[in-house]
């Protein structure tokens, strides 16, 4: 098992994190795989429709019986409400109130895991009114203070005004904003921009997904040969160097060992300002 990577982020988990969304019956496989090469960091969350939570726990219990100790994991998963779960898999009392909600899916998560902590909890995406968004941002906040949960963030928050409310507004600040990496939001600019300048670890998901073209420009690809890298390597250094966590979920050993390895180079000012052109 490879011991030898970056160490954890003061918030945020460490530099890159091994997503678990859609891997079905392979997730157990998959998440004790990824941990065997060296990701320290796990995100999943309790939406059947989406994750096999239970398959994440059950690839971390393999991993830590073979001696790895759980303070050096990074486990967050998320709370998905009502209108974002399975209506025949629902894994809480969609009856019950908002707070119970939170409850009864962090219990099942901790279930799920096997685990007496979960290192961040993430509000899956902003509820239809910034009124039940924090009434939800509360309810986190008391599960923070009975222990279990160590800090929170929130997913799918594309707007700068919203994502400022709330954190004016939360006595626990969010330690982690997680969004969809793509050109449509102009890459979250002033989002990433705020997260720097409040120390809230920005989080990229579909990071190559959304971005085929980015992969392709000559600019990346100059850069690629140049370090004798991939242009995967390349997005993913440049992200890690400008402060965001990136989220990969391959499923390929090849690519596990190329996404850990980004940290054995660097690119220069000038080679990160050409990048910087195309986001």
């Amino acid at each position: 098992m490879t011991a030898d990577r970056p160490a954890q982020a003061v918030v945020g988990g460490p530099p890159i994190i091994y997503g678990t969304a859609w891997k079905g019956a392979d997730t157990e496989r998959l998440v004790r795989l990824a941990i065997e090469q060296g990701f320290r960091g796990i995100d999943t969350a309790c939406q059947p429709k989406h994750y096999d939570e239970a398959g994440v726990g059950a690839g971390l219990a393999a991993a830590l019986a073979g001696g790895l100790p759980r303070e050096q994991l990074y486990l967050q998963t998320k709370f998905t409400t009502v209108s974002g779960q399975d209506p025949s898999r629902i894994p809480y009392d969609p009856r019950a109130p908002l707070e119970q909600q939170l409850s009864q899916s962090v219990a099942a998560s901790l279930r799920n895991l096997k685990t007496v902590y979960i290192d961040c909890l993430i509000l899956h995406s902003p509820l239809p009114t910034m009124r039940q968004t924090l009434q939800a941002w509360r309810a986190i906040e008391e599960l923070i203070g009975a222990g279990g949960i160590r800090q929170a963030g929130i997913s799918n928050c594309y707007r700068l005004e919203e994502f400022q409310r709330l954190c004016d507004a939360a006595e626990v600040k969010p330690a982690v904003l997680q969004n969809r990496f793509y050109s449509e939001s102009g890459y979250d600019r002033e989002l990433r921009a705020y997260c720097r300048q409040a120390n809230i670890v920005y989080q990229s998901f579909w990071t190559l997904t959304a971005n085929p073209h980015l992969l392709k420009d000559p600019t990346i690809v100059a850069l690629a040969s140049m370090h004798q890298r991939t242009p995967a390597q390349i997005l993913f250094r440049y992200l890690t160097q400008e402060g965001v966590v990136p989220l990969t979920g391959t499923r390929s050993v090849m690519h596990m060992r190329e996404d850990l390895s980004i940290f054995d180079f660097e690119l220069s000012d000038a080679q990160r300002a050409a990048v910087d052109e195309l986001l």
